[in-house]
């Protein structure tokens, strides 16, 4: 049994290795500039705040952790992404262990992951929806072991407040997650009567809470602009009364046909769709709520506001779907239609590399077709005849200016849109169209 677990664990490593060399690769070798996102970040990430007009912090930090050691090479933010890809998959597999307590179901559960378009097609692009990622298996792995613990683990609570909190300053909607994770210790604490309430799980709030503190004191200073912007992205402000109706059931459409290859996958992989469900089975209650009730909560958000959910935002929600499905059909998996299963696998895991090659190849105006390095050099000729002190700041929209923050020499930061004020207080500059350049 060791040594079958052994190989086990070495075929999700290789699985592991190999997803993360070819994404890393493909990118690198067919993209001619960063995709917007990730350039946005490394925009903010050149003048690191506990903020920024789109979105909390972490998604620019750890970027600019990354400009730090390896500075403008692109493969290393197409790595990036990748890394924090494999340590969300390294958890599912974590946690798979844990619920289904078989290597191999497992292993399976992961491998149904490449099926979905958001954990292979869209990974080059390091934004706030990868950066979730780690953070969302993390939280959900170290809830299992204290949901599952007859006595509550001081560790576990630190840890799992902690990278909750770092999700959250990754992207507000994690905070789903979160509150699907609270709904679920109250029902148990509530409903069950637990007669004594364990207050280790206030450690848990409170360095969540202390995190979180320079980010709400920021947000409170800067008028809650990421909130702000958080609305206007679904059209909340303009919604009307069929919005309610129209944006819910795009929305299920939309998640459905993104789930038509897992579903293949999974139907590959039973003998027939037989469903056994315990209601009183702790395992799948807890999977229910991990993996179901996050999608449940952004829905009635949909029907209550009215509100657009953008196809993207659902990034993070589905990893752990490949445990809850196995777990579901674990009595009805096929040993027989495992040969068949692994050459769907196999035709989608090589798929997406393909098709994202062909189209970053054929199509020529993306916005990694951008000639961001040589725009860089012409802005640093042009500043090298007038003056000779470095760039220091740039101005202007992220894509524009944060290209040039990460492609010049000096790696100015990035100071936001222009302003006539800012450009007056700078001792040297260059303006052309919306862009500025600048000595501060």
């Amino acid at each position: 049994m060791d040594v079958f677990k052994r190989n086990i664990n070495n075929i999700f490593f290789i699985f592991i290795l190999s997803h993360l060399i070819i994404w890393t690769l493909v990118p690198t070798l067919t993209n001619q500039n960063l995709p917007l996102d990730t350039i946005e970040a490394l925009a903010w990430g050149s003048n690191l705040e506990w903020g920024f007009n789109k979105h909390p912090p972490a998604s620019a930090f750890f970027p600019e952790i990354f400009y730090q050691i390896f500075g403008s090479q692109d493969w290393s933010y197409y790595l990036l992404s990748q890394i924090f890809l494999c340590v969300s998959f390294i958890y599912v597999f974590k946690f798979a262990n844990q619920i289904l307590n078989n290597s191999f179901l497992s292993l399976i559960s992961v491998l149904l992951l490449e099926s979905i378009y958001f954990y292979n097609f869209t990974t080059p692009e390091f934004n706030v929806n990868v950066c979730q990622l780690p953070f969302w298996s993390i939280v959900i792995y170290y809830s299992w072991r204290i949901f599952n613990q007859n006595k509550i683990n001081v560790k576990d609570c630190i840890i799992l407040g902690f990278f909750g909190a770092i999700g959250f300053l990754s992207k507000y909607l994690f905070l789903y997650l979160l509150s699907s994770i609270v709904l679920l210790f109250l029902y148990f604490i509530f409903y069950k009567k637990i007669k004594k309430f364990d207050f280790k799980y206030l450690i848990l709030i409170e360095v969540f809470v202390v995190l979180l503190v320079p980010h709400l004191i920021w947000l409170n200073d800067n008028d809650y602009i990421t909130i702000t912007y958080g609305f206007k992205r679904t059209g909340l402000e303009t919604s009307n009364f069929l919005d309610h109706l129209k944006f819910p059931i795009i929305f299920l459409l939309k998640q459905l046909i993104l789930l038509v290859p897992f579903f293949v996958l999974v139907r590959l992989l039973i003998k027939k769709v037989k469903l056994k469900i315990n209601f009183k089975d702790k395992k799948l209650f807890f999977l229910f709520f991990v993996s179901i009730v996050p999608i449940m909560l952004i829905l009635i958000t949909s029907i209550i506001t009215g509100s657009k959910i953008r196809t993207m935002w659902m990034t993070p929600f589905y990893l752990s779907f490949g445990v809850l499905f196995v777990y579901v059909f674990k009595s009805q998996v096929n040993l027989k239609k495992l040969k068949l299963f692994l050459y769907g696998f196999i035709f989608l895991f090589f798929l997406s590399p393909i098709l994202y090659s062909y189209i970053s190849i054929t199509q020529t105006d993306k916005r990694t077709d951008y000639p961001g390095k040589e725009i860089a050099m012409k802005v640093q000729y042009a500043w090298d005849q007038q003056f000779d002190n470095p760039i220091t700041v740039v101005m202007g929209d992220e894509w524009k200016a944060g290209n040039l923050s990460y492609h010049l020499k000096s790696r100015p930061s990035w100071i936001g849109f222009v302003d006539q004020n800012k450009v007056n207080n700078l001792k040297e500059y260059i303006c052309v169209d919306d862009v500025c350049v600048g000595f501060k």
